[in-house]
């Protein structure tokens, strides 16, 4: 695939089936905290597009974005949705994400299908962790970026404090693009209009002060527009376009505007707002695509240009009992029509699309084609995955975005079928629900014959299991949360093996002798042979591997898989008649198991960075009760409304059922949310206890 300069702006068909006309696009995801208002305000801009009649309500379970059963009830967004409107002649795609941490396997995504990231503060809470994190990630990814404060028209609120923490948060390049007005009941533009019309002056600061603000900000990446601003002492902002997008694209601006959803104030100027001035799929930083693997992979960008060969990313895959795998994907090259013939990453077998989407919420609507900037989606394509890319051409394969870095999930939960033979459907459920979730883990422990699952949080795992039970009809049990531990050494050892059994017939005998050493945390495993002279035939070296794999996961000395270790095959014997694979599986094992006894081997448990938002009366508190736990404190911030934030890091052992002992710290009014910093020994008291329990287990 060849790297292309952008092309002019790129266009839907104006109908969402066969208008030859195109339009412009624009596409926007809308991040933050959650009670932020994001689903409040897609149904704001829906009425005001038209879309809909009138805007549903959260709390009555009538939304468009929030159409799942589980997400009504607990009124809260779990998973991204996809929705588009028309404003004018610009088609307008916006995804609503949730805004708890639990679930930023589905938010982040999300940014990958974008160019622009809206961060949505709510202004009776300020700015939040979760604000500062998507504003973190959506500037790691280059996206532009602008900040949307909601619910202006609350009670006692001080709009101009909360521009104050979004500018001491976020940088001074945060700057209002609208203000204000009556008491939060309208907004005033500041960009088009230097100064205000008489009876809308904004409720704080003035229209010409933040008018002349802005175009300093956009003239300064512009040096003759810096030149030109200096000598006749304004630009028109209808000449500013160009470094506008440029301001934006470098980060060098991020806009902040006022709006209420609930009584749609400034929602119409943000309309106005997003088509006039956010940048089309060629105006923003073009994502990284890479082709090829390792050191090896090359940086390309797609060419945003429908009459190119086609490039697109699954950024979401839902998979639904009744409707089967869906496959939500950003178009960023070429033109995907009903009839296209693509490939699924390295797949040489190419899928037809039959039917292609348009998503308004849980309704599919059908068009004939998708161009550079749609989102759109194909059903029922087994082979489609979370974060493939579609193309079709052959030779476009080993092509991939760059990597999402997503928080390792680390609360774990014990599950048990109740019902005797659903063993292979939990199974398969599961992995269903997995490949919806890149931050959803299952994995089976061959020590304890268990099916574990590992999330993001208690409430992630909460919903896990209401999707077992609503959406599958499956019912489990469930052990206490399970602790992600691992194990390692500390010092090299050696060891050997031999497995010898003879029964009549043919026996069985191998004899492994090998090495281990330490390797860097988060290094994983390495496998080395250095046989010589056919000591161990070759065929047999991946059995021994074999054996050394399986004693790894089950663990040695406590039960945890192992981890950062390699393994050199030094030396070994076999028999002409004797030796088998079986053989050496054992005796790869029991070597392996021997060597790292003598290797000074030490548990080690996860520690998380802890972010806990609540009143400030309760800080002290919270602070003591986290040094009990073994917890770090690295810092306290205070936000608006007289509310704190306290950052921390602490084992996650010590964090178990902690939204409890938080509720009764602060009366019911604490959050917190975790994210895996690395991985530490215990204390030598907790690693003999847990030596001790596994010893126990292991005589039972």
């Amino acid at each position: 695939m060849s790297s292309l300069a952008p092309s002019s702006a790129v266009a839907a068909p104006s109908d969402a089936a066969s208008s030859p006309r195109p339009i412009p696009i624009r596409t926007l995801a809308l991040v933050g905290p959650a009670a932020a208002g994001k689903t409040s305000l897609v149904e704001a801009l829906l009425q005001q597009a038209g879309v809909i009649g009138a805007a549903g309500s959260v709390e009555r379970g009538g939304t468009v974005s929030d159409f799942d059963a589980i997400e009504r009830r607990m009124q809260h967004s779990l998973t991204t949705s996809v929705m588009h409107l028309q404003h004018h002649d610009t088609r307008i795609h916006l995804l609503d994400t949730p805004g708890s941490a639990d679930f930023l396997g589905q938010s982040l995504p999300a940014l990958e299908a974008v160019e622009t990231a809206a961060i949505v503060i709510n202004a009776t809470t300020g700015v939040e962790p979760m604000a500062l994190r998507m504003m973190a990630y959506a500037a790691e990814r280059a996206l532009d970026r602008i900040v949307i404060v909601n619910r202006i028209d609350a009670p006692g609120v001080k709009l101009a404090d909360v521009l104050a923490q979004i500018q001491a948060a976020f940088g001074r390049e945060c700057l209002p693009l609208n203000l204000p007005a009556a008491g939060g009941r309208e907004v005033v533009d500041c960009w088009f209009a230097p100064e205000a019309q008489p009876g809308h002056e904004a409720d704080f600061s003035s229209v010409a002060a933040a008018h002349r603000a802005l175009v300093e900000q956009v003239v300064e990446v512009d040096g003759d527009f810096v030149e030109r601003y200096l000598n006749d002492g304004d630009v028109a902002t209808s000449e500013l376009h160009a470094p506008l997008e440029q301001a934006l694209r470098e980060g060098h601006l991020i806009p902040v505007l006022f709006v209420s959803a609930r009584t749609g104030a400034g929602v119409a100027q943000l309309l106005d707002v997003i088509e006039q001035l956010l940048p089309d799929p060629s105006e923003g930083n073009l994502p990284d695509f890479y082709q090829g693997e390792g050191d090896a992979a090359r940086l390309m960008h797609a060419a945003v240009d429908p009459a190119q060969h086609v490039l697109a990313h699954v950024f979401k895959v839902a998979i639904d009992p009744y409707v089967g795998k869906m496959g939500i994907f950003r178009v960023h090259q070429g033109t995907v029509t009903a009839n296209s013939q693509l490939y699924v990453g390295d797949g040489r077998k190419p899928f037809k699309v039959g039917h292609l989407f348009m998503l308004q919420g849980k309704d599919h609507v059908e068009v004939s084609r998708a161009l550079p900037g749609d989102i759109v989606a194909v059903a029922k394509v087994d082979e489609i995955a979370y974060d493939a890319v579609l193309h079709d051409a052959a030779e476009d394969d080993h092509i991939h975005l760059k990597p999402l870095n997503f928080p390792l999930p680390v609360h774990g939960l014990a599950l048990k079928p109740r019902r005797h033979g659903d063993e292979q459907r939990l199974a398969e459920v599961l992995a269903k629900l997995a490949a919806e979730d890149p931050c959803l883990r299952v994995e089976q422990v061959a020590s304890t014959q268990e099916t574990v699952v590992y999330g993001l949080g208690e409430l992630h795992l909460r919903v896990l299991l209401e999707r077992l039970r609503e959406n599958y009809r499956v019912e489990v049990d469930t052990a206490p949360p399970r602790i992600a531990y691992r194990e390692t050494i500390t010092t090299s050892a050696q060891a050997q093996y031999r497995h010898k059994k003879q029964s009549g017939g043919a026996g069985q005998f191998g004899e492994v002798h090998l090495q281990v050493e330490p390797l860097p945390r988060g290094a994983g495993f390495e496998f080395v042979d250095v046989v010589k002279g056919g000591a161990i035939p070759g065929q047999y070296i991946p059995a021994v591997e074999k054996g050394v794999r399986l004693a790894m996961d089950a663990g040695v000395i406590a039960g945890h898989p192992v981890v950062d270790v390699r393994v050199t095959v030094v030396d070994g014997k076999h028999h002409s008649v004797d030796s088998k694979e079986i053989a050496f599986v054992t005796a790869g094992k029991k070597a392996f198991i021997a060597a790292m006894r003598e290797a000074q081997p030490i548990v080690l448990e996860p520690v998380v960075d802890v972010e806990i938002t609540a009143t400030d009366d309760h800080i002290g508190d919270i602070t003591g009760d986290l040094a009990s736990r073994r917890g770090e404190v690295r810092g306290t911030d205070r936000m608006a409304s007289g509310l704190a934030s306290v950052r921390a890091r602490a084992p996650l052992s010590e964090l178990s059922g902690y939204q409890l002992r938080l509720n009764a710290l602060t009366r019911g009014e604490g959050r917190y949310t975790l994210a895996m910093s690395h991985y530490d020994a215990v204390p030598p008291n907790v690693q003999a206890e847990m030596v001790k329990g596994y010893q126990l287990r292991d005589e039972d």
